[in-house]
C-alpha cells in the first residue's frame, strides 16, 4: 500500500488525507498542536466560547461532497443553516444596511437605505456571477499549473467570457463606474480585504468574492462550536476511513536525495515515504522542511497580503441592533488602504468585522452576555512591537465602537484574549503573519499563486491557504481537491491481481 504523510491538520491538510484514504492509501497526518485544525480552533473562557476561524461559511457541498466520497453519512455529525442576511453595515455617516443573500431584497435595501439604483446593482451582481462562472470556478478547481488544463473544456470559453476592463482596472475603479453612492462602493471594495489585498491595487476580476459572499448562498455552521464543529467533523470522518494521526509531532525537515523524496524528520526519527502533502505555509515549506533558500526568497520576494488583530471580548449586555455578522467601516476606506498596504501601520479610524455567534446558538455565552469576535484588518507584520502597540490599539477599537454604536462597552468587557500579527507568524509559521500569504495585487497574485506540485520534487505536494488556489476555507478545500487528483496520476495503487 502506498504511504502518504501529510504535514499539518488544518483543514486542507484534513480534507486531503480523508481524499487520499479513500482512494486506498495508507495516510498518516503529523500536526505540531495537540489538536486538528489548524488556525480554527475553540478559545473557552468563564462561559464564553469563541471560535478563532471566521463566523460565516459558503460551498457547505465541498464538505459533504466529502462525505459522499466516504460513503459515509454527513447529516449526524455536520449541520448548517442558510442566512438570508449574511452581514450588517454601518456606516460613517449613521446609516445601517444589511447584506440580504436574496438578490431581490438586496437590490431594495441598498435602495431604499443607501440609495443605490436597483437596476445598477442588480447589473453589478450578475457581472459578480458571470466572472465567477466564467474564470473563478474554473481557475479555484484546477491545477493550472499543469499546460493540460489549459486545453480542456470550459477554460478558454470562461477567459474570453470575460470583460477585458476586469483585468486593466483595480477593483475600485470599477466600483466607482458602475456603482453610485459612496456606501456601496465601500461595500463592494471591502471585498478585496476576504483576499488580503486592497480595492486599489487589486484587479476588478475580484468582484467575483462579491458573489461568492453574497449570493451563492452564506451558512452558519451548527453543533455549538461553529467552524470548530466543522473541523471535528472532518476528523472524525478521517479517523473511520483509517487516517492515523500523531499530534504534538513537528515535522523539521522533508528527507530527499536531489529531487527524490524520502519522506520526513519528526523528533529526529526518520519516518519514510515517497509522498509528502504539506499543509503549511508555502514560504516555511521551503525555507525549512525542503531547504530551498533560492525558492523561499522567490517567495519572500512577493508582495504579503494582510493580517488581522482580533480581540475575543465576553461583553456583559445583550446588543439587539447587532446580527451575527456586522462590519463598521471607516470614514476613509481609501485612507486605511494606504495606511495597511503603503505605510504599513494601522489606521487610527479601523474597520472593525464584529461576530457575535451567541446570536446564533445557546451556549455561546452566559444567560443575557454575548461573546463578540472583533477583528481589524492590520498590514502583515512589518517589525512592528504589537505587545506595545496593543494598548493604543484596543482603544481606538473602543473609542470606533463608542462612537458608530453610541455606547462605552469597555465596563462591559468580563473576558478578554487577543491575538495580534506577531502571535499568527510565531503559531502558524506564517510569513510575517498574513494571513493567506502573498497579496492579489496583480492578475498574478490573483490567479496563480505558488502550485500545488514542484516538478523540481515530484513526490511533495502543497495544499492550504498559501498555495493555489488560495485562502479561505472552500478555497482550502479545493485545494485538496486538486492535490488528491495530483497525487493518484503521480503516483497510482497498483492493485494486486
Amino acid at each position: 500500500m502506498q504511504r502518504v504523510i501529510v504535514i499539518g491538520a488544518g483543514v486542507g491538510g484534513l480534507a486531503t488525507a480523508i481524499r487520499l484514504a479513500v482512494l486506498g492509501y495508507q495516510v498518516t497526518v503529523y500536526e505540531q498542536n495537540s489538536s486538528p485544525g489548524g488556525r480554527i480552533s475553540l478559545l473557552e473562557s468563564d462561559g464564553y466560547r469563541f471560535n478563532t476561524g471566521p463566523a460565516l461559511f459558503t460551498d457547505p457541498h465541498l464538505i459533504e461532497e466529502l462525505f459522499h466520497l466516504a460513503e459515509e453519512p454527513v447529516a449526524s455529525c455536520f449541520s448548517y443553516q442558510e442566512l438570508t442576511n449574511s452581514c450588517r453595515y454601518f456606516f460613517f455617516n449613521g446609516k445601517v444596511a444589511n447584506a440580504y443573500t436574496n438578490s431581490s431584497a438586496l437590490e431594495r435595501e441598498f435602495a431604499d437605505k443607501l440609495g443605490e439604483p436597483e437596476k445598477m446593482l442588480g447589473k453589478y451582481m450578475e457581472t459578480a456571477e458571470r466572472v465567477y462562472r466564467g474564470i473563478g470556478d474554473v481557475f479555484t478547481s484546477r491545477p493550472i499549473y499543469r499546460c493540460s488544463e489549459w486545453w480542456k473544456k470550459g477554460v478558454w470559453k470562461g477567459i474570453t467570457s470575460c470583460n477585458p476592463s476586469l483585468l486593466y482596472h483595480t477593483l475600485n475603479e470599477y466600483n466607482e463606474r458602475h456603482l453610485t453612492t459612496g456606501e456601496a462602493i465601500q461595500v463592494f471594495n471591502q471585498f478585496a480585504a476576504y483576499a488580503g489585498s486592497s480595492p486599489f491595487r487589486s484587479p476588478a476580476m475580484l468582484i467575483m468574492i462579491a458573489h461568492l459572499a453574497l449570493s451563492s448562498g452564506v451558512f452558519y455552521l451548527k453543533g455549538g462550536m461553529g467552524m470548530t464543529s466543522m473541523v471535528q467533523a472532518l476528523y472524525k470522518l478521517a479517523l473511520k476511513k483509517g487516517v492515523l494521526f500523531q499530534f504534538g509531532k513537528k515535522v523539521t525537515r522533508i528527507i530527499h536525495t536531489g529531487s527524490m523524496v524520502r519522506g520526513v524528520v519528526v523528533d529526529d526519527e526518520n519516518i519514510y515515504s515517497d509522498i509528502v502533502v504539506a499543509d503549511a505555509d508555502i514560504h516555511f515549506v521551503y525555507s525549512r522542511l525542503l531547504r530551498q533558500p533560492a525558492k523561499a526568497a522567490c517567495i519572500a520576494g512577493k508582495e504579503p497580503g494582510s493580517s488581522a488583530v482580533v480581540f475575543y471580548w465576553g461583553i456583559k449586555k445583550l446588543f439587539p441592533k447587532l446580527h451575527l455578522h456586522n462590519i463598521l467601516f471607516s470614514a476613509s476606506c481609501k485612507h486605511e488602504f494606504e495606511h495597511i498596504f503603503g505605510k504599513r501601520i494601522l489606521h487610527k479610524d479601523p474597520t472593525l468585522h464584529i461576530s457575535i455567534t451567541s446570536k446564533m446558538e445557546s451556549g455561546q455565552a452566559p444567560e443575557g452576555c454575548e461573546n463578540w469576535v472583533v477583528m481589524l484588518n492590520a498590514p502583515s507584520d512589518a517589525g512592528i512591537d504589537w505587545s506595545s502597540q496593543l494598548p493604543q490599539i484596543r482603544q481606538q477599537v473602543l473609542k470606533k465602537i463608542r462612537g458608530m454604536l453610541k455606547e462605552d462597552i469597555e465596563p462591559l468587557i468580563e473576558v478578554e484574549q487577543v491575538l495580534h500579527p506577531g502571535i499568527i507568524r510565531d503559531a502558524t509559521n506564517a510569513l510575517h503573519g498574513a494571513l493567506y500569504g502573498q497579496s492579489a495585487h496583480t492578475l498574478r497574485g490573483t490567479f496563480f499563486r505558488p502550485s500545488n506540485f514542484d516538478k523540481d520534487f515530484p513526490g511533495v505536494f502543497f495544499c492550504g491557504g498559501t498555495v493555489h488556489p488560495g485562502g479561505g476555507v472552500p478555497l482550502c478545500l479545493k485545494s485538496a481537491a486538486i492535490v488528491s487528483e495530483l497525487v493518484k496520476k503521480a503516483f497510482p495503487i497498483v492493485k494486486e491481481t
